[in-house]
C-alpha cells in the first residue's frame, strides 16, 4: 500500500499544495497513492494523538509513506526519529519530496538504525547508572535497602494468623482447600497464600 501523509498546521493552509507535490512525484515514479491521510493540527502534537498515529499502527512491511518533507511528520528531531523507527521495525518505508529522504533497505536506513541502537543503549546506561547512584546515595545516608526487616516471617500480618493451628491440622487431615476456606469464611486463594507463605512445609492438598 502507498500512503500519501498530508498535515497542515491551521485551517488558513491548504493541503491542496502537498498534494499536488505527491501525486506529481507518484506520477513521475510510475505510482499511484492507496489511501491518503489528511490532518490539520500542530505538528508539535504526539502522532498518537493523530490520525498519524493510526496510519502508523496499520502499516505493514513494505508498506510506502509519502509525504512533502519530514517536517510534516513532526516539528522536533526526537519524535521525527520515533516515527522513523516504528516505520523500520515494521519494514515500512517513508519518502520524502523536498528533502529527498528514503527510508527503506539501503545504507542511510541502516546507519540509522545504528544511530536508534545507540541511543537506545546509551538510554538504559543512563538510567542504569542514575539508579546506581540514587542507591549508592541511600546507603551512604544510613537508608536500609531491599525488605524491611523480618517483612518474610512475620505471620501476624496475615488475617488466617489465628486459626494457623485450625489450617494446619485440616490440612493434616487431608480436607481440601476449598472446604478450608468455607471453614475459615475467606476466599481459596486466601487460604493458598497463606499456606505457600507462612506454613513452610505444608503441601498444598488439592481441592
Amino acid at each position: 500500500m502507498i500512503y500519501g501523509y498530508i498535515r497542515v498546521s491551521s485551517d488558513k493552509q491548504t493541503v491542496e499544495n502537498q498534494r499536488f507535490e505527491i501525486e506529481n512525484f507518484c506520477r513521475a515514479q510510475g505510482m499511484k497513492v492507496d489511501g491518503w491521510i489528511e490532518e490539520t493540527i500542530s505538528g508539535t502534537m504526539a502522532y498518537s494523538k493523530r490520525r498519524l498515529g493510526t496510519l502508523l499502527s496499520r502499516v505493514q512491511k513494505d508498506d510506502l509513506i509519502i509525504c512533502a518533507e519530514l517536517s510534516r511528520l513532526g516539528r522536533n528531531l526526537f519524535m521525527i526519529m520515533e516515527i522513523l523507527n516504528i516505520c523500520m521495525s515494521k519494514e515500512c518505508k517513508v519518502w520524502t519530496i523536498k528533502d529527498n529522504y528514503r527510508l527503506g533497505d539501503d545504507i542511510q536506513s541502516k546507519v540509522l538504525a545504528f544511530a536508534f541502537g545507540l541511543s537506545a543503549e546509551i538510554e538504559r546506561n543512563l538510567i542504569s547508572q542514575r539508579t546506581k547512584e540514587a542507591l549508592a546515595r541511600k546507603k551512604a545516608e544510613g537508608i536500609r535497602l531491599g525488605r524491611p526487616a523480618g517483612s518474610r516471617t512475620d505471620m501476624r500480618k496475615y488475617k488466617l494468623y489465628s486459626k494457623r493451628d485450625l489450617i494446619a491440622r485440616l490440612l493434616e487431615s487431608g480436607v481440601p482447600m476449598q472446604q478450608i476456606a468455607r471453614i475459615c469464611k475467606v476466599d481459596r486463594n486466601t487460604v493458598g497464600r497463606f499456606v505457600k507463605v507462612c506454613m513452610t512445609g505444608s503441601s498444598e492438598p488439592s481441592s
